[in-house]
């Protein structure tokens, strides 16, 4: 549905945000995973038309949106990661407003698709206060809303959990699911368990460049039968997958083809084991040169 080829994007400073990123993603639900500043925004601002690649082409369905960016803002909902409100507009009004920018003219069909987003949402009690008293996450959810106006085809949604509490992430991780089946949903995070539980398509960025794309159980599957899990620090730091505690006490994940110690249990690779295994992969490759 999406189809990225040999996309690459400089600042004026120097800075290479993108290198030759090549992506074919499908309809419903894909997740852009990488830590902070491996590139997700430069990527997201560049599908949705806000800035020029050096080079490449960005085809959605049957549209070249390097050369037709409109048709594509046609078919877009944006949630970036930061966005600024009008301070004296109530949330109806800016709504409103947002509309009429996407041409949705029409008073009966505004109103109604206003209203059924602020339901959605579960803004509609907070209709007609402005947007610049809201909370955190009832500023997030609104930035959802006006991502959802007029049914877009396309949804790239930066960071979209920020913000919410535990009980509102998982309203939106419903909402997301149900809206996916006839539409393209680019969730970009570095929040591992978001796309874990959202997503069955999924692509890994560091340093602006794509370092592994597919099915998420595809993405497993090298790593499954070599997972541990063990409270005792291995022998080999390059074994180690990720370091977290439980309960204050000290968990390793370990990649090891045999049972790194006697405490060392079997378990499942997830998608955080592929995610720490490509990072730390990187680091010895650049530690090596």
């Amino acid at each position: 549905m999406l189809c990225i080829r040999q996309l690459s994007l400089s600042y004026a400073d120097g800075t290479q945000a993108l290198c030759d990123i090549n992506l074919q993603l499908p309809t419903g639900m894909v997740g852009l995973l990488g830590p902070n500043g491996a590139g997700k925004s430069s990527l997201m601002r560049t599908l949705a038309c806000l800035q020029t690649p050096d080079k490449g082409s960005i085809h959605f369905a049957n549209i070249d949106v390097l050369k037709h960016p409109m048709a594509l803002r046609q078919q877009l909902g944006y949630l970036p990661q930061y966005f600024g409100v009008y301070p004296n507009m109530s949330c109806y009004a800016l709504l409103q407003h947002m509309a009429i920018l996407k041409g949705i003219n029409d008073s009966t069909h505004q109103k109604q698709q206003i209203n059924a987003l602020l339901e959605l949402t579960n803004l509609s009690t907070v209709a007609h206060k402005h947007v610049s008293t809201f909370s955190g996450g009832m500023r997030q959810r609104f930035g959802i809303a006006q991502a959802l106006l007029g049914n877009p085809s396309l949804l790239i949604m930066d960071e979209p959990t920020a913000g919410l509490d535990p009980a509102e992430r998982e309203r939106l991780h419903a909402l997301l699911v149900t809206i996916s089946q006839d539409k393209l949903i680019l969730l970009s995070t570095h929040i591992v368990e978001d796309i874990e539980n959202l997503c069955p398509f999924v692509a890994l960025i560091n340093e602006g460049h794509i370092v592994e794309s597919g099915a998420v159980q595809s993405l497993l599957a090298p790593l499954q039968g070599s997972v541990w899990q063990s409270p005792r620090r291995p022998s080999s730091d390059r074994h180690i997958l990720s370091e977290s505690y439980r309960f204050g006490l000290p968990l390793y994940r370990i990649l090891a083809q045999q049972q790194p110690n006697a405490e060392a249990m079997p378990v499942a690779a997830n998608l955080q084991d592929r995610y720490f295994y490509e990072l730390a992969k990187k680091g010895h490759s650049d530690a090596a040169h």
